[in-house]
């Protein structure tokens, strides 16, 4: 049931990106919520699985986007692994924790992406409404971070995403 759960989740989460949060955006910015699930889970199943879970839900999100194959994939991997390694040192059990990985994992998957559309395309104008919006993507990241914690961990923990053998 964890697996199977955990492969539906991300196309959960695109599939409320494109239509609920679309419709409500913070001054045109829309939730990362693949982004936010990649995060939780690395923070709790530490950089390896968290890396190889991001890979995925990247390339999810890139076949989805139908653009650029790869970059999403590198980014989320990348933004996984560094979270992940985390894990051992935070108290995870705190909400406070999983809202500071977010607002941390979001800003550097932000970066990423930056640096990887800059070397990538041939033409790519960046201008400031490209950083507003991250900044703006990034609130609205810690604003669902908040529900979407509580009730990831708690599943992690005696729910359908606790791993099998666990109490």
């Amino acid at each position: 049931m964890r697996f199977l759960l955990l492969a539906l989740l991300p196309f959960l989460a695109l599939l409320l990106q494109s239509t609920i949060f679309r419709a409500i955006t913070i001054f045109g910015a829309i939730p990362d919520m693949v982004l936010v699930l990649v995060i939780f889970y690395a923070l709790l199943n530490g950089e390896r699985k968290g890396t190889v879970y991001g890979v995925i839900c990247g390339l999810l999100e890139d076949l989805y986007i139908g653009r650029f194959i790869g970059i999403n994939s590198i980014s989320k991997g990348i933004t996984a692994y560094i979270v992940g390694r985390l894990q051992g040192n935070v108290f995870k059990e705190n909400l406070f924790v999983g809202v500071i990985g977010v607002i941390a994992g979001t800003a550097l998957n932000s970066v990423l992406l930056l640096i990887l559309s800059l070397t990538s395309f041939e033409v790519f104008n960046l201008d400031i409404s490209i950083i507003i919006e991250m900044i703006y993507q990034g609130i609205y990241n810690t604003l669902i971070a908040i529900p979407m914690y509580v009730w990831y961990y708690s599943s992690s923990s005696r729910g359908l995403l606790r791993e099998a053998g666990e109490r």
